[in-house]
């Protein structure tokens, strides 16, 4: 029996295509990712000297509260796309992942303003929207996973992160002329970042769902009702498992923005989010490229090959990343200072001490799709508990007893060791399922 076509859900009556090699697929999402990065990092400095440290901390305050809402909007029931061999499976997927969103929205609604009321988030009025925008994209990524148009990938990529840098400048430079100055400019950060969402949701309309959109977005018929209870069933481990994993990991980020707030102030979380911001960027570039290309091969790949490719990848991430480290540790503060101006300097130091943290989790970052592939949702889920609660209190206990430079040396010093035994678990790991595709393949 021939190999079994993923490509499931391309376009009506399309036939067999190829599928690109994962070496090809990971080459083109690196382009397209490596221009989507390429143009905030040119333009950081421009921002770094358009918006003030405080406009910076109320933006990442709004931003990690409302990423830690998106990730969940849909249950995460969008990244079992990629496994669904069949259309049937992968169209009721994306209608109810599709009307979680929707769901999602509404009840962000009251939400925003009763976070804004504890003093959890400003900018409430803007959460609906973020929560919509970052959601329908994420759908929309994985959709277009699985049909493996990677080309699109790419350049939704682009319009999402280098769109949102551009459209930040060209609001910078407006009010830099006198509308808005200060914390009272953050609204430009916040709104950006949602047109660019949009924009690159519109690029990944293609391919349509059989029967057009209004088939997963309409009213549901029997037959679709009947399939999308049928892989909320198949796939709970993403709604059950999954979605508070991701939750966790977001909320995460926003815990260590607020007590930055607490300790420091604004400014701080705008040092700490101008640092986060610009180390991760390397991860999310290969990170999202690899990932992406990865996931649909270890839905089909036997064990042997699945494990082989896990350690090929953090033997090939080891590398730059090692190189990463080492520059930030030597060169950091005077990097930030040199590229942001001098009162960027402090978020330097703060790079320097979260090296040791950023080479870890730029080899970590595209592995999250191995235990959503090895069916080993609930074992991530339990780890990252443990690595969640020792990032927050690392930070914490760091702020308490040196400030924000003895904050993110105590996170680097809990983290690596924590990502060492994630990365030796996967590189050994031995119940590694016969999945779907592969079980096809092998069947007499």
């Amino acid at each position: 029996m021939g190999k079994p076509q993923i490509l499931g859900g391309l376009r009506a009556g399309a036939g067999p295509t190829r599928a690109p090699t994962l070496a090809s697929a990971t080459l083109t999402l690196l382009a397209g990712g490596a221009l989507a990065q390429l143009v905030p990092l040119l333009l950081g400095p421009v921002l770094a000297r358009l918006f003030t440290p405080q406009a910076m901390g109320v933006f990442t305050q709004f931003s990690t509260v409302a990423a830690s809402l998106a990730v969940a909007a849909s249950l995460r029931y969008e990244q079992a796309l990629p496994l669904a061999v069949a259309d049937a499976p992968a169209q009721a997927l994306l209608a109810l992942a599709l009307r979680l969103l929707a769901v999602a929205v509404v009840l962000s609604i009251p939400l925003a303003w009763l976070l804004h009321a504890g003093g959890w988030l400003p900018l409430p009025h803007w959460l609906p929207l973020a929560v919509g925008t970052a959601g329908l994209l994420q759908v929309l990524m994985l959709w277009a996973n699985r049909a493996q148009r990677f080309g699109a990938l790419a350049a939704s990529r682009v319009l999402n992160y280098a769109g949102a840098a551009a459209l930040q400048v060209g609001l910078g430079l407006w009010l830099w002329q006198g509308a808005a100055s200060g914390a009272q400019a953050a609204w430009a950060l916040v709104l950006a970042p949602l047109a660019a969402q949009l924009l690159a949701s519109l690029w990944l309309l293609q391919p349509a769902p059989a029967g057009g959109w209004r088939s997963v977005l309409g009213r549901a018929d029997p037959a679709l009702r009947a399939h999308m209870r049928a892989v909320a069933r198949q796939y709970r481990d993403f709604a059950w498992v999954n979605t508070p994993h991701a939750f966790l990991g977001t909320l995460q980020d926003a815990l260590a923005v607020a007590l930055l707030i607490a300790w420091s102030g604004d400014a701080a979380a705008g040092l700490w989010g101008l640092a986060l911001r610009y180390l991760k960027a390397p991860a999310t570039l290969v990170g999202s490229a690899v990932s992406q290309a990865l996931y649909p091969r270890l839905a089909v790949a036997s064990p042997a090959q699945a494990r082989r490719s896990v350690r090929q990848v953090m033997v090939l991430l080891a590398l730059p990343a090692l190189v990463l480290m080492a520059v930030l540790l030597l060169a950091g503060p005077w990097l930030f200072a040199w590229v942001f101006g001098a009162p960027w300097r402090e978020a330097g130091e703060v790079a320097r001490a979260l090296a040791p943290y950023i080479a870890a989790h730029f080899v970590a970052a595209p592995l999250a799709v191995v235990t959503m592939a090895w069916q080993a949702q609930r074992w991530a889920f339990r780890l990252a508990l443990v690595g969640q609660a020792a990032f927050v209190l690392a930070l914490a206990l760091g702020l308490h007893w040196g400030g924000l430079r003895a904050g993110a040396w105590a996170v680097s010093a809990v983290m690596v060791p924590y990502f060492g035994w994630y990365f030796w678990r996967l590189a050994r790991w031995r119940d590694i399922p016969m999945l779907a595709g592969h079980a096809a393949e092998a069947a007499p």
